[in-house]
């Protein structure tokens, strides 16, 4: 089996990727447009930021697995993984840390103006007066939007500053917000016009993009300082730059439209441009501590796979099938009695959706469930009820 990593990655961990028996390939520069050329007879591909589109994966003839050494997995063409039944895995949680202290980095940052007080200092400049005109953050109130792990490290970072937080997620409940010790948003627009601070840490999916639209963007109070570090998309950039530049609120951001693929090179935006916003150059997840987590996951995937068969934080799995019925078959447990209800299933131009094999102690019965996406006819559930040396019993349910 071949690994191909397509980004930077610990030396550390390409060793013990090699060490599973397997012949790692290692090239981090290399470019979306040049993967294609280059993936051969990879069998698992690892990316960081590098785009993975429809080219490489029609032309992979052995990939089975992308794995994204990150959380957000927008860099990869899921129809394309999906319609050549590759799987792609991500690495959740390991950077929410360093996602969650570079949040708090740009939040002081604007509150003190850090930025000017330094570029000042370099100049030779001495100007306290200008710069003791900070607000301070103790007693304000922040909004958080998106509360999965890196989320929840904002909250636990926010709470020791003496933020008062006011949090909204699809997924967050009255009771998990009282466990959080925040307040409970109905929504995103009943959140935004409430808070000092407001901080977005979303996966970038169809009903979160452009969330942050121009109409929450001109409910914030003026002076409002907003921050994102999870997915330029999220927000409408330019309804962001117009807000800046009126006065209205200030930026803090680690993500931009239009970002270069390479490490370096020229970059013109214009939120990046404006007075009142920080940014930094996507290094949300880029600490050491982060990179090495991300790493460690990435050989924990690879391993489990090859020695088990089976993927850690399996991304693109169908979440609800088209099956409609459930055949239950209490079986024997020897060769081919599920060959024979596959076939019978096959002759009747039924589709398996899913199915599920489970033995009993002992080793002598098993019961497998088939998730069918029509419904048997009475015959079909016959002959295979009519198998008595096979077949125990045969029940079909609704589903």
């Amino acid at each position: 089996m071949k690994t191909l990593i397509a980004d930077s990655f610990p030396q550390q961990y390409i060793n013990d990727i090699a060490s599973l028996g397997i012949d790692v390939v290692y090239k981090p520069k290399l470019k979306s447009e040049e993967l294609a050329a280059h993936i051969n007879d990879a069998s698992v591909l690892v990316v960081r930021s590098t785009e993975v589109h429809q080219d490489c994966i029609e032309a992979a003839n052995t990939l089975s697995l992308i794995i994204r050494a990150g959380a957000g997995v927008n860099n990869i063409d899921m129809k394309a993984a999906n319609a050549r039944g590759i799987y792609v895995a991500n690495c959740p949680g390991k950077n929410s840390i360093a996602v969650a202290e570079l949040t708090m980095a740009l939040l002081c940052a604007l509150d003190r103006r850090v930025v000017e007080n330094a570029v000042d200092l370099h100049a030779g400049k001495w100007n306290k007066a200008e710069y003791s005109k900070a607000e301070g953050l103790f007693g304000k109130t922040m909004g958080i939007i998106g509360v999965g792990q890196i989320g929840k490290e904002v909250i636990a970072r926010a709470r020791a500053f003496g933020l008062n937080i006011i949090a909204w997620s699809r997924s967050l409940t009255q009771e998990k917000a009282r466990e959080l010790e925040v307040e409970h948003a109905a929504s995103v627009e009943a959140l935004v016009p409430r808070c000092d601070i407001v901080s977005v840490h979303l996966a970038l999916k169809p009903e979160t993009r452009n969330i942050i639209n121009r109409e929450v963007i001109r409910s914030m109070k003026p002076g409002t300082i907003f921050l994102n570090t999870s997915r330029p998309e999220i927000t409408d950039e330019g309804a962001l730059c117009d807000a800046v530049s009126s006065g209205q609120i200030r930026v803090g951001a680690d993500v931009f439209m239009h970002e270069p693929e390479e490490k370096s090179g020229t970059f013109n935006n214009k939120l990046a441009s404006l007075p009142n916003v920080y940014g930094t150059h996507h290094i949300g997840a880029s600490t050491n501590q982060a990179q090495n987590a991300v790493a460690a996951e990435v050989v924990a995937i690879i391993d489990e796979y090859i020695h088990q068969g089976t993927v850690r934080h399996w991304v693109n799995r169908a979440v609800k099938t088209a099956a409609k019925w459930q055949l239950v078959v209490r079986h024997y447990d020897k060769p081919g009695v599920l060959a024979s209800v596959l076939d019978e299933l096959k002759r009747s131009h039924i589709n398996v959706q899913e199915v599920e094999n489970v033995i009993f102690d002992g080793a002598q019965t098993a019961c497998c469930t088939f998730r069918l996406d029509a419904k048997p006819s009475d015959e079909t559930v016959s002959v295979i009820r009519s198998r008595k040396d096979e077949v125990i019993q045969a029940s079909l349910l609704a589903m």
